[in-house]
């Protein structure tokens, strides 16, 4: 009788200490799994953010083609992720930053279209100059200009004068210059060149003091 009061006693710590064992791998399977459905949700919500955004960015791009539908099929602007391209060729001479009637006619026609599509978003538009990469210095003989920044951004406050003269606004745009960083191609020759002397004109978000004011 004594013996099996002692082998019951000298057991029951052995099933207390299993007990605890199933007990603490249960509680971390429950961890491990809570961990793992969280991991799932945030790659779930993480997925629809970035669907949601490239839908958006789709419908944007939607939306400014058909605003832009006439000049975008004379072949006198393009339209790539979102930004309005416009040739320095039509707009300037070489190394001026004198608009020609030409472009300030495009810019006109610009403005109805523009400010439809500004009509219903919270954006305004950015007006960028760039240049290539040759020196002004060695091609500016009236030496207007000390160098790219400083003609790319003349170019931009050209352009955004003339939109805002066209009927444009003035809280819809500002002017950015770039010179002759950022080149749509490497600038090898001067047909490469030609096509980085350019005006963009690009919808981005109103900043945060502006929609509060």
């Amino acid at each position: 009788m004594l013996d099996l009061e002692s082998e019951s006693e000298s057991s029951s710590p052995t099933w207390i200490a299993f007990a605890d064992l199933m007990t603490g791998l249960l509680g971390a399977f429950v961890l491990l799994l809570v961990g793992v459905m969280a991991t799932q949700l945030e790659l779930a919500s993480t997925l629809e953010a970035e669907v949601q955004k490239r839908q958006a960015e789709e419908q944007k791009r939607l939306s400014l083609e058909q605003a832009l539908a006439v000049p975008l099929a004379s072949g006198r602007i393009t339209l790539n992720n979102g930004r309005i391209g416009i040739s320095g060729k039509l707009l300037f001479e070489l190394n001026s930053d004198q608009l020609q009637p030409q472009g300030r006619q495009l810019l006109v026609s610009l403005v109805g279209p523009l400010r439809s599509y500004l009509g219903a978003r919270e954006e305004i538009l950015m007006v960028s100059g760039f240049t290539d990469d040759q020196s002004i210095r060695t091609r500016n003989r009236q030496r207007k200009f000390d160098d790219n920044w400083e003609l790319s951004a003349q170019r931009a406050l050209t352009v955004t004068r003339a939109l805002i003269d066209a009927g444009m606004p003035s809280d819809m745009l500002f002017a950015a210059a770039f010179g002759q960083e950022q080149p749509l191609v490497p600038n090898r020759d001067e047909a490469a060149r030609a096509q980085n002397r350019r005006v963009e004109i690009a919808p981005v978000p109103r900043a945060a003091r502006q929609k509060s004011e």
